[in-house]
């Protein structure tokens, strides 16, 4: 390795270890989100996962693993069938919201993933599952004014401009809260 890969690397490594690094706020905000995703599972409801891109992954993944390990129902927002009949009908903007007001019910969580935090579509189902009653977690980054920020009961900032370093960081967060809920960090996921 030359050393302008490993001067970029121990910078990326420190950037990312600062994102993840131990902070009572986020450990008060990651015990809530558990705290949320188990009354919401108490009152019979679906924690729903929602991103573009490379949150839509994260949010399938979440979603399964939430659902599947710690036994909170959960489901994701990402089929290709459903995306394109409501971006059809309603346009891509709005297709989200419409997802929420054919499926979600008062009493269920929003758990909503954008890394600019200024994604129409999000920030247009924030607003529906407000309007249905919905409980809302958000994830966003890059810049500290973003809309999305604020606009939930939780909310999750990553101060960075990396996509790749908020992602990671938006990921490792929501899956420290699931493990939470098992109660363990090492067990085997069978």
């Amino acid at each position: 390795m030359n050393a302008q890969d490993e001067s970029f690397l121990v910078d990326y490594m420190a950037r990312m270890q600062r994102m993840l690094t131990s902070d009572a706020e986020r450990f008060a905000a990651i015990a809530r989100t558990r705290d949320l995703w188990l009354a919401t599972r108490d009152r019979g409801g679906t924690v729903i996962f929602i991103g573009n891109g490379g949150s839509a992954g994260i949010s399938s993944h979440l979603a399964i693993d939430l659902s599947k390990n710690a036994k909170v129902p959960a489901t994701c927002y990402n089929d290709a069938s459903q995306i394109t009949c409501l971006a059809n009908d309603y346009g891509y903007e709005q297709w989200m919201a419409h997802a929420l007001r054919l499926n979600a019910k008062a009493g269920d969580c929003l758990v909503a993933i954008s890394s600019s935090g200024r994604s129409p579509n999000i920030l247009n189902a924030v607003a529906k599952a407000r309007e249905l009653k919905l409980s809302v977690v958000t994830l966003s980054g890059m810049t500290a004014d973003n809309p999305l920020r604020q606009a939930g009961d939780i909310n999750f900032w990553a101060d960075s401009r990396s996509y790749n370093i908020v992602e990671t960081a938006h990921q490792f967060w929501l899956m420290s809260a699931i493990d939470l809920v098992i109660g363990k960090a090492e067990y085997a996921a069978s």
